[in-house]
């Protein structure tokens, strides 16, 4: 047995024997704890034990509304459970010793009320709430941005975090904090999502309607993420209601939707679904004064079913696809059309065994991509991914600690067919198999101290190459109203994205899998500090720094078309990040601002003959130094309005001096008549600078109800002074590509109960 098998093995002997560290005098109570209106489960519920002489025990429920409190002493308490705009529930229980009790509890709307502008009121959400680069959002706060469309999405609340870059309002291209888009994880339901957003940057493959809560990863990050180098984007949707059926149809001239949500068997299984279809080339590019050739439409569906007191399964399942054009058609150029699709399905099964004090995750998926370049029916590329994913994930819990633990297996396909000159891969086919286990303690010391390491081992089946060990870790310090959290750890990914930064117009991506020997590496590290000086004011500032190594990069050429051909970049990223949120009875808001630094240095010899020298460095095209985002909400008699302002210093780009021919010299040739190859005359990588990028929308949106159906009328307007934003420079013709102008929205909602 190998070193490294002999470390996996250890880790795993070590978690298992965490599980059975439990004493027969103690009793432990756990159970879900849910909206009693539709058997929803309700996250950061608090739950409070009190023992007759005072003294308190207490926590919160996680994200699929569970509670857990172990190594209590027998004898009477009473337990509360409490949570804003929800009845308050107690009980007195009596314990005796070695129980194990299940109680599950429902809760019933009432009690306080947050006031006219409603925001999540759970401690760990909120625009300013972040710690150690983790933020909590749920679907109040992505319905308070404006956006063309009634309901909210997640990739137009992305844009307002300062450290996510976007290149324009098209593409689906979202950099967080120095990395790739192929460096970002994104999961549904623990489905691996490739390629989550759509061609027209307003919309994802995640409408608010079905989201439980997201949480946005975006530095150190612990188990059991791996595989990414930069950010995690973990997304839990809804259950969907269990009493009552419900759904909502809405209509907008960029997008038409419909979401459906009732029982299968009452209080036992439900189903949730929702379709979206795009209307921009039909409707909305008929009145904006831009050529808008993109479709898309996203479907999801999920069966949720609660098997026994204890237990709990749910399959769920999304489907994606995206078409369009980007660039500038010319007399002697033609756009290619470029276009993919997501599938995904999953099954989840949550327990809490009745024998063992920790909860039981066992997740299994399946996650394909397709992406082409060139007519559908006749692609210049294609590439697809796709494979299995199999997770087991333990928590226990004890009076100071809390262990998680698993193991997990994936195996990622990759197969692809780029065409084009000078490639070199025409045609390729790969499969990565993963496995690895993990142990992650929280331990909770006195005075508000808590501390996270996480160990991970892995193997790749198949490989002579041993995988990598990976350790991290996180340290948060509260004490009243201030919070300061620090965290570091070591990352590493086996697959890439291929894409040609050198033309942002260009959206064909081919994911491809890395030499086992040299893996994509990631080293993080950040601290940050957050405060509450007044209920109603929440401020945080957080700084953090990346050192990237072996990145896979587009080889520079003077050929302008996407090349398959690789060299090798290391990067550095850096950046500050403070935030402010004010909540008010008749007003919320926030700002916040990114400074940010991006470098990468790439090794190419024949950059020699291009510019002097093999080692280039440079800032990449999402290096974007400042970004300032303000977003305010506020309601007016009965108008609910919405303002987000936010601005973006200019971005790198290439400066092009010219164009020449090229012709292979075989033989003799008649240079009147040989067609020749175009060539870019390139300056050094990304030396110009585009102009600043600031946009303003706003929208006003009154609720109505008519019988039993309530509606929603909606009216705003996209970059509202219809500032002059750039896209990109077309590399092909130095032509410009503009963002779009003003555009005017108008949607209805109905939603029936």
């Amino acid at each position: 047995m190998t070193a490294h098998s002999r470390f996996a093995l250890a880790l795993w002997v070590a978690a298992l024997l965490s599980s059975q560290i439990t004493l027969a005098q103690t009793v432990s109570i756990r159970g879900f704890i849910t909206d009693a209106a539709d058997g929803e489960g309700l996250v950061g519920v608090n739950v409070i034990l009190e023992s007759l002489n005072g003294d308190l025990r207490g926590g919160s429920t996680n994200s699929d509304g569970i509670y857990n409190l172990t190594r209590i002493v027998p004898a009477t308490y009473i337990l509360r459970v409490s949570y804003v705009g929800y009845t308050s529930w107690s009980d007195t229980l009596i314990f005796r010793s070695g129980q194990r009790l299940t109680l599950n509890i429902e809760l019933t709307a009432g009690g306080a009320e947050l006031g006219e502008i409603t925001v999540e009121a759970a401690t760990e959400t909120g625009a300013a709430r972040v710690t150690a680069g983790l933020q909590t959002i749920t679907p109040k706060d992505m319905d308070l941005l404006p956006t063309p469309d009634v309901s909210g999405d997640l990739a137009s609340y992305l844009t307002t975090l300062p450290g996510v870059v976007s290149l324009g309002d098209r593409g689906g291209q979202y950099f967080i904090r120095g990395g790739e888009p192929s460096h970002n994880m994104t999961l549904i339901d623990g489905m691996y999502v490739y390629q989550p957003y759509h061609i027209l940057g307003f919309y994802s493959a995640f409408p608010s309607d079905i989201i439980q809560q997201a949480d946005i990863h975006t530095a150190g990050y612990g188990a059991p993420f791996t595989g990414r180098i930069s950010s995690v984007i973990d997304i839990r949707s809804r259950n969907g209601n269990k009493r009552d059926y419900g759904g909502t149809v809405s209509l907008s001239p960029f997008v038409s939707a419909g979401q459906f949500e009732g029982p299968l068997i009452r209080d036992r299984l439900s189903l949730i679904g929702s379709v979206r279809q795009s209307l921009v080339e039909p409707l909305a590019q008929q009145y904006v004064s831009q050529d808008m050739p993109y479709t898309f439409g996203d479907g999801f569906a999920k069966m949720h079913g609660i098997l026994s007191a204890n237990s709990q399964l749910s399959v769920s399942a999304l489907h994606t696809r995206d078409r369009g054009r980007i660039g500038l058609e010319s007399e002697d150029r033609i756009l290619e059309e470029v276009g993919w699709t997501n599938t995904a399905i999953g099954l989840r099964y949550v327990v809490l065994p009745r024998a063992l004090p920790f909860i039981a995750e066992i997740l299994l998926s399946y996650s394909r991509m397709e992406t082409d370049q060139g007519p559908a029916d006749d692609p210049v590329r294609w590439a697809r991914i796709e494979g299995f994913q199999y997770a087991a994930k333990m928590t226990s819990f004890y009076e100071r600690t809390q262990w998680k633990w698993g193991l997990y297996w994936r195996a990622p396909q990759v197969t692809a067919h780029l065409g084009g000159l000078f490639q070199d891969l025409e045609e390729g086919f790969s499969r990565r198999h993963k496995a690895g286990v993990y142990l992650e303690p929280d331990f909770y010391i006195a005075g508000g101290l808590k501390a996270r390491v996480t160990l991970l081992a892995e193997l790749f089946p198949g490989q002579e190459q041993r995988g990598p060990y990976e350790a991290r870790f996180r340290v948060i310090w509260q004490r009243g109203e201030h919070e300061v959290s620090t965290g570091a750890g070591w990352y590493h990914q086996e697959i890439f994205g291929l894409h040609d930064r050198r033309d942002a117009t260009n959206l064909f991506t081919s994911w491809r899998s890395a030499p086992i020997e040299e893996l994509s590496q990631a080293f993080h590290t950040l601290a940050g500090y957050r405060v509450s000086p007044a209920a109603w004011l929440e401020v945080s500032a957080e700084v953090y720094y990346k050192r990237l190594k072996d990145l896979f990069i587009s080889e520079w050429t003077s050929f302008p078309r996407f090349t398959s051909r690789l060299q090798r970049a290391d990067g550095e990223a850096a950046g500050l990040e403070l935030r402010a949120e004010v909540r008010r009875r008749r007003m919320y808001g926030y700002v916040n601002y990114g400074l940010a630094s991006v470098e990468y240095t790439s090794r190419q010899p024949s950059a020699l003959l291009w510019f002097g020298a093999e080692n280039l460095t440079f800032r990449p095209p999402h290096d974007r130094r400042h970004q300032l985002n303000l977003v305010l909400a506020t309601r007016v008699r009965d108008f609910d309005i919405s303002a987000r302002w936010n601005f973006g210093s200019g971005r790198p780009f290439n400066h092009v001096y010219g164009f020449d021919g090229f012709v292979m010299m075989d033989g003799v040739q008649d240079m009147f008549s040989v067609e020749d190859d175009q060539r870019v005359i390139y300056g050094r990588p990304f030396r110009g600078i585009l102009p600043t990028y600031h946009r303003l929308d706003v929208s006003v949106e009154r609720d109505f109800v008519v019988g039993n159906v309530g509606l929603t009328a909606q009216v705003g307007a996209i970059n509202l002074y219809n500032r002059r934003n750039l896209f990109a420079l077309d590399i092909f013709t130095t032509q410009y590509n503009w963002q779009l102008p003003i555009v005017p929205t108008l949607g209805m909602k109905a939603t029936f109960n």
